[in-house]
């Protein structure tokens, strides 16, 4: 994948973390996910697009935060949701993710 077509970088923080362990808005009103994004600029953990809230898209568009990261274990892409381009910078937080077995759902015992 290529970073050639994303005009976004800028908006990559190195030194911030994941937010949470899961989808902070799932967690605070006992929804589910099925998997998990972490936006690159302010760490919030957010739910996928084939979950039922879309939160990672929702913080996008209430944000402007254009970028977000897998949060899944194994998985090191990123997507632009302005250029609608997904990529990967294998030096950005590589292994960041939430602990095996907390996908989909909140994890035991958080809610």
């Amino acid at each position: 994948m290529s970073t050639d077509t994303c005009s976004h970088l800028d908006q990559i923080d190195l030194e911030v973390g994941p937010g949470g362990p899961g989808c902070s808005e799932c967690l605070a009103n006992g929804g589910r996910w099925v998997h998990l994004r972490r936006c690159v600029t302010c760490g919030h953990i957010g739910c996928c697009d084939s979950s039922p809230a879309r939160h990672a898209s929702a913080h996008a568009t209430s944000t402007e935060h254009a970028l977000i990261q897998s949060y899944e274990p194994g998985e090191d892409w990123l997507w632009c949701f302005i250029d609608e381009v997904a990529f990967e910078i294998p030096a950005l937080t590589p292994g960041a993710s939430h602990p095996e077995g907390w996908s989909p759902g909140p994890p035991p015992g958080a809610v």
